[in-house]
């Protein structure tokens, strides 16, 4: 976001002229714990900011998705079991605070926990107290269960900063046995055919859930673009179990691939990288793909819908079991959440940030 960009939206939304004076000593707070500036989400109370996407003093960082990690910033708290994968994003030199789940930080004049955001790895929603008012910042969350990170938990706050990305009816999660299914038969399929199967997903959070969620059901090597080659390290060395993985580039040059399931990021589609795998059958895993639509522009052979993020009953479900009377929804389809709430009695508004979705 440009500079000017940040100063007109932090100028012209009510929600981002902050109503307190700040000292040095002292910061001296309104009704708001959190408030938008240029650099991110801040906390005036605490002195620090949210997944701030621009260098800080002292960040707090939800999880490791590089919309949400950004580097240059003094210190950063995360998540204990996110530490390795915040560290592997942000470099060697990063200050990283791992801190469990649940355990009290003391920043500031503010009271901070992290809990578990059941996203990703080390994925975690930032609980704020001040006096007698507490904010919860969801960060990305899934409500589904997934072998590869601790799942969900809720928090109950007074205000809730909850992620959008999907939050619109028609947006609801197959069971991921169903999804398992599909991804089980359509490489049986390419393996009478004598086809590679290339299955474009995340590298982070997505590829390794679905190595983990394969391995309860077969025991057949994967092969891995190099971009996810570390991130699987990192997973398993957090004591993930996935199927067993090697690298395409470790294979000979002439090999075929014929009836091999290919994890690689989406990226790599229209690459150089794709020669290797002549007449493959490609597929894509993600929450868009629910949409028949998404599938045919995008061209892909077949489409799996499995998102790392809450669909529309479970944005709606989480809300209301946190209690939170205000509700500040951020990055995706912000519109249509906001409308339901308010029709429904929950006092809401749409929060624009620089975060991102499931791209």
């Amino acid at each position: 976001m440009a500079a000017t960009e940040s100063a007109v939206r932090a100028d012209s939304h009510p929600l981002l002229t902050p109503r307190w004076q700040l000292s040095r000593q002292n910061p001296v707070m309104s009704e708001d714990l959190i408030v938008l500036r240029p650099e991110g989400l801040y906390c005036p109370a605490g002195d620090f900011h949210i997944d701030p996407w621009r260098p800080v003093a002292r960040a707090v960082i939800t999880h490791g998705h590089a919309d949400h990690a950004r580097s240059g910033s003094g210190v950063y708290h995360c998540a204990a079991p996110g530490s390795a994968l915040l560290q592997h994003r942000l470099g060697a030199d990063a200050v990283i605070e791992g801190h469990a789940y649940g355990s009290r930080l003391a920043l500031g004049a503010a009271q901070v926990s992290l809990h578990p955001a059941g996203h990703i790895l080390g994925s975690a929603q930032v609980r704020v107290e001040v006096g007698h008012q507490v904010w919860v910042v969801t960060g990305d969350y899934k409500r589904e269960a997934d072998p590869t990170c601790t799942g969900f938990e809720v928090v109950e706050c007074d205000t809730l900063i909850t992620e959008a990305t999907f939050a619109l009816p028609c947006y609801r999660w197959p069971a991921i046995e169903q999804t398992v299914d599909d991804i089980l038969a359509w490489w049986d399929r390419c393996s009478r055919d004598q086809v590679p199967a290339v299955l474009f997903c995340y590298a982070l959070g997505k590829a390794q859930r679905l190595l983990a969620e394969l391995a309860r059901r077969v025991d057949r090597p994967v092969y891995l673009h190099g971009a996810m080659l570390t991130l699987v390290e990192l997973y398993r060395a957090a004591g993930v179990a996935m199927l067993p993985t090697a690298a395409v580039s470790e294979q000979a040059r002439a090999r075929d691939f014929a009836g091999e399931l290919i994890l690689a990021p989406p990226s790599a589609a229209a690459s150089p990288w794709m020669r290797r795998f002549a007449q493959a059958s490609t597929a894509f895993a993600s929450g868009w793909m629910l949409i028949r639509g998404n599938r045919r522009r995008r061209g892909y052979d077949r489409g799996l819908a499995l998102s790392d993020h809450a669909d529309w009953p479970a944005l709606i479900d989480t809300i209301r079991a946190s209690g939170a009377r205000r509700v500040l929804a951020t990055h995706g389809n912000t519109d249509a959440l906001v409308r339901h709430l308010n029709e429904t009695g929950i006092a809401a508004e749409t929060l624009r940030t620089d975060y991102g979705g499931e791209e």
